[in-house]
């Protein structure tokens, strides 16, 4: 366009000297116009052939290039160094029935859980995940599908849909997995009511209300075989349903508040390290969590305090081999509380408290003795304190301390933890 206006400069004051290259002068401004043209239309080409590229294209098309970078793969190396005052295999709770998985981690060196998770969004409208834990058992190395399901994605009116194996959302601490929590160990009411952890190998509904604070509704069903269930069940063995809701305080806390109930009926043969029982079993629990950090920004100090509660009914037979059975009526409680502070970038503190309280009546108490199914006078409960070197978000290195009053002969523990996480890992929930 320069070009035109300076051409039509010259034109305008040329002497009649040079009027014999006006014809040549007018060809040039000819042509220019005549390219300009050419590649305008080149470039409208392009665009339109690349708006009909996009309307004919399938959206399979789109998926198979976002499953060309599937699956993001995150690998957690998690291991301890043991030392216990009192012989970890004699480890029991007066009047609560172990789970296989809710004993003492060995004493030495032990490769802890570690795991590798698998996640990918398999189309619009699905995504699907698999954890596989690693584990020391009896000096060897056990591996178990920790989690493995599907999971909608989009579903109007804040509505998913999960459906496999995954943890069941009662309680706080149970969704997580165990390298996301604040201690190397579960808290006693998890060993003596969970098992450790409660896995459903079902179907959970969520239903995140359209309310301005937040609420949040769950509903489980599981074929009722994982701990504190148990026994095959051709329909619902066990189902479970909580609501959470939370919100902020300020600019600078938030808080959780969440109610659950869990309930298995016709539990047949549930194994535990001493006895079977085969019953019914209900629970509910209370859980809340309070977090503060400045403006919200936890980079350098923050604080978080939560605290749960469980109460179990189980009414059932217990049997055991070579001391016969006993009906059972149980009213078992739990509870611990924990507060964790990080008062420098890379570095948390924190304090925890636990305690188990139970009574237990049956027809053969010397049946419900012999299996540890009451509570010999003594209330299971244990203090904590860890301290946690954490580099980056990727790495921490904690050491802990239990004195643990689990039976009345006390046991004094200390954990050297470490805990590694490689690859892509999503962030964890409130």
């Amino acid at each position: 366009m320069k070009k035109i206006i300076a051409a039509s400069l010259c034109l305008a004051t040329i002497t009649p000297a040079w009027a014999e290259s006006t014809a040549e002068l007018k060809q040039q401004i000819e042509q220019l116009k005549k390219d300009n043209a050419a590649q305008i239309q080149a470039l409208e080409s392009r665009i339109e052939a690349a708006e009909n590229n996009a309307v004919s294209q399938p959206a399979t098309s789109t998926t198979a290039k976002q499953n060309s970078f599937n699956p993001a793969i995150s690998l957690i190396l998690n291991g301890s160094y043991s030392s216990y005052s009192q012989n970890p295999d004699d480890y029991t709770l007066p009047g609560f029935a172990l789970g296989t998985e809710a004993g003492l981690e060995k004493e030495g060196f032990s490769l802890g859980e570690s795991e590798i998770t698998l996640s990918a969004n398999t189309d619009q409208h699905w995504r699907g995940q698999m954890t596989l834990s690693f584990a020391d058992d009896s000096g060897e190395t056990s591996t178990e599908v920790e989690e493995a399901y599907i999971e909608t994605l989009g579903l109007d009116n804040g509505l998913t849909v999960r459906a496999g194996r995954f943890f069941s959302g009662v309680g706080y601490l149970n969704g997580k997995h165990a390298h996301a929590w604040n201690f190397n160990d579960a808290p006693l009411l998890y060993r003596g009511l969970f098992g450790n952890q409660i896995k459903q190998d079902g179907l959970r509904l969520n239903w995140a209300l359209p309310t301005d604070q937040y609420i949040e509704l769950g509903l489980e069903a599981g074929n009722g075989q994982n701990f504190p269930a148990g026994g095959s069940h051709g329909g619902l063995g066990d189902w479970a349903a909580f609501i959470k809701t939370g919100g902020d305080i300020g600019d600078s806390a938030s808080w959780q508040l969440g109610l659950s109930h869990y309930q298995a009926d016709n539990i047949d043969g549930r194994k535990a390290t001493t006895h079977s029982f085969s019953g019914d079993s209900k629970m509910n629990g209370l859980d809340v969590v309070y977090k503060w950090s400045p403006n919200g920004n936890d980079t350098e100090r923050s604080l978080v305090l939560q605290s749960e509660y469980f109460q179990r009914d189980e009414n059932g037979t217990v049997t055991a081999t070579g001391v016969g059975s006993s009906s059972i009526d149980t009213n078992q409680k739990g509870w611990y509380a924990e507060g964790i502070y990080k008062f420098k970038p890379h570095w948390r503190t924190g304090l925890r408290y636990d305690r188990l309280t139970s009574n237990n009546t049956g027809d053969n108490t010397a049946t419900l003795q012999q299996v540890g199914l009451l509570d010999e006078g003594h209330d299971p409960h244990r203090s904590s304190a860890m301290l946690e070197w954490i580099p980056s978000e990727f790495s921490r290195i904690r050491l802990q301390v239990n004195h643990d009053n689990s039976t009345r002969d006390s046991d004094n523990q200390v954990i050297l933890q470490y805990t590694q996480a490689l690859g892509s890992h999503g962030a964890h929930q409130f």
